[in-house]
């Protein structure tokens, strides 16, 4: 394997062989939960997974939400014993399960691609990091209209995917850090401009929504 070559995680998937496993879920179904062993990683074949954390003192925070083509659980690749997350479906998934040794084996067997396998997701977290520092600096306004465009993947290598399905406005607050009424009002804003429309897919998103993040008049 070449190592300018981009990370595919069906090729992982094929290398990994015997050691996954399929399985559909339905809505809202616990993949595995904060404080479980951490045991195996997982690829979404299709869907999208919520990722959660639970405070000691019982407040919930959303992590991420992830979508088909990308994998969860990595941390039992580097020690961690327990989940530091809970990963629940959104909608209906279908989701592999692969087991920890035998990923290891392949990666340590693979030195080319477990190079790729670290780009992304390496990647992957610098998209994590960049929410975060999003939090404290950026209106909330601001913020929903970023997480909407990640969400439909713009910016993104390939073809766009400008609907979103299955995300409630009590989500979208949720990891944006402010109320449900303020998401609504933004929501409103944005359909009124043409930014966004509902149709019987989803919530489509357009480019032009790049003007609340950048500044531009609308």
């Amino acid at each position: 394997m070449r190592q300018n070559a981009a990370f595919d995680p069906q090729i992982f998937l094929a290398l990994v062989g015997d050691g996954q496993s399929v399985a559909t879920y339905i809505d809202r179904h616990p993949v595995f939960a904060q404080g479980d062993p951490a045991d195996a990683i997982f690829y979404i074949h299709k869907g999208k997974i919520k990722l959660t954390v639970v405070s000691r003192e019982g407040k919930e925070a959303i992590v991420a939400i992830l979508e088909s083509g990308q994998s969860f659980g990595e941390g039992c690749l580097v020690a961690q014993t327990y989940r530091m997350a809970s990963a629940t479906t959104m909608g209906q998934c279908s989701i592999a399960r692969l087991e920890k040794r035998v990923v290891v084996e392949k990666l340590r067997e693979q030195p080319a691609f477990s190079a790729l396998f670290v780009s992304y997701l390496l990647a992957r977290n610098v998209r994590m990091e960049a929410d975060l520092v999003d939090q404290p600096f950026n209106s909330s306004e601001k913020r929903l209209a970023r997480l909407l465009l990640l969400l439909a993947n713009f910016g993104e290598e390939g073809k766009p995917e400008p609907i979103i399905a299955n995300i409630s406005q009590e989500i979208l607050a949720e990891m944006i850090g402010t109320t449900r009424s303020r998401v609504s009002s933004f929501m409103n804003k944005f359909r009124r401009l043409g930014f966004i429309e509902y149709n019987s897919d989803g919530l489509s998103v357009h480019s032009s929504l790049l003007n609340v993040v950048c500044n531009r008049p609308a």
